[in-house]
């Protein structure tokens, strides 16, 4: 399948520098031709069937081109099938082994030991009795203290002040900075992160760097807002 794909791309590659040759009066006549050989071709084949390799040439190709000219192709399959291909290929490349899912269970005798501490003691907090878990010398994060109660129907946080998080957030939004990053995937399937922040009151986002290499010893310098 491999060698097919190389195959492929080498003749695609090939075929493109034998066009740059010809003048654009022979390609426009080309493709007209081909236009009408692929609208024969539609009304004959209701489902044509195209190979592994197939599917990844043509999806490569169709990501050079802009998205409004791709509706506008006469191709035997649609363009949002083109798309639906290339994210399977940047899947399948980002492929890694199966895992179980999240961080392993927090041990039975220690939510037993939470459980007690928070019907012992109705007063205490999630991070009250995760202080008393640490003078124990049990280490775990307040987040777990948090989530075994919640999932027990206790209340993580009994003696919180009235004020709720809505509130929170209205009086304090001007002064929230949230930071987060995100992938895309070009169509030489290497992977770029964007590290952006988000200023909660005004909704403004500052893009902070795009890299291929987020672990590297810096981000590129490509401040912008939008």
């Amino acid at each position: 399948m491999l060698l097919r794909l190389a195959y492929l791309v080498v003749l695609r590659v090939f075929g493109w520098l034998a066009l740059l040759a010809r003048s654009d009066r022979a390609k426009d006549t080309e493709i007209l031709i081909l236009r009408h050989q692929v609208a024969v071709l539609q009304r004959q084949v209701k489902t044509p069937r195209l190979s592994w390799a197939d599917r990844a040439v043509m999806a490569a190709l169709a990501r050079l081109l802009p998205r409004g000219q791709l509706g506008q192709l006469r191709l035997i399959i649609s363009p949002r099938t083109l798309l639906r291909w290339h994210a399977c290929i940047v899947r399948r490349h980002w492929t890694y082994p199966r895992r179980a899912p999240g961080r392993p269970r927090t041990a039975k005798p220690v939510r037993v030991l939470v459980l007690e501490m928070a019907r012992d003691n109705p007063g205490w907090g999630y991070r009250r009795i995760h202080g008393e878990l640490a003078a124990l010398g049990y280490k775990l994060a307040p987040s777990t203290v948090w989530q075994i109660l919640n999932d027990a129907g206790i209340d993580p946080a009994p003696r919180r002040s009235r004020q709720n998080w809505r509130a929170f957030l209205e009086t304090q939004a001007k002064t929230i900075l949230a930071a987060d990053f995100f992938h895309v995937d070009t169509v030489f399937l290497r992977r770029l992160y964007v590290l952006f922040f988000i200023e909660h009151g005004t909704r403004r986002v500052h893009l902070a760097g795009i890299t291929a290499h987020p672990t590297g010893s810096g981000w590129p310098s490509r401040p912008g807002t939008c």
